[in-house]
């Protein structure tokens, strides 16, 4: 197959999982085709329906993914729904901050991670704040972080408790008070 065949193919989210395998083992070393890889995967996938695009093929091509120098592709696997949690632990590790925050936002990292994550960039703090799997202790020391972002994010956040909403509806920033004030309103 011609190096130009197989970008195309990948255009075509459709394609079969097996093919796109395919592809990814007969250019592993070409990263322009290692990222339209990642981007193929990423566009299967729905943080809405947790189970779309889920399979055996799925997971082989995340961790095989997780493992390529292109940040990009590491990005695209810290944020599929699908990707292992062995393997955002591992991704909870990069260099890169953009990949560990993706990976706080993933609803599948491990809680030993997100703990983790408290000491790290605002970036990644960010993450967290959004992630509906935060534990409510996490979100409590959030919700008092400096960036009004962050605390932001958790006002938004579905899992934040009530408790939390109250002390949020009286910030300082307009927009994180009325955000905590808005989740107040749907609870009661």
């Amino acid at each position: 197959m011609q190096r130009e065949e197989a970008l195309e193919l990948l255009e075509d989210k459709n394609l079969s999982l097996e093919r796109v395998k395919e592809i990814f083992e007969e250019f592993h070393n070409d990263m322009e085709i290692v990222g339209m890889v990642a981007m193929n995967l990423s566009l299967r996938t729905s943080v809405y329906d947790r189970e779309k695009g889920k399979s055996p093929i799925m997971t082989e091509l995340l961790i095989a993914l997780s493992e390529v120098p292109d940040m990009g592709s590491r990005w695209a696997v810290a944020k599929n729904p699908h990707t292992p949690a062995e393997i955002l632990e591992k991704l909870a590790k990069d260099s890169v901050n953009l990949v560990r925050a993706l990976v706080a936002t993933n609803p599948n990292t491990p809680t030993t991670c997100l703990y983790t994550f408290m000491q790290d960039e605002k970036i990644v703090r960010d993450g967290i704040s959004g992630n509906p799997n935060a534990p409510q202790e996490i979100l409590e020391e959030l919700a008092k972080d400096t960036d009004k972002l962050v605390r932001l994010r958790v006002a938004e956040n579905p899992a934040t408790p009530k408790e939390i909403l109250q002390k949020l509806a009286d910030d300082v920033d307009k927009d994180v008070s009325k955000a905590a004030q808005l989740r107040l309103e749907k609870l009661a």
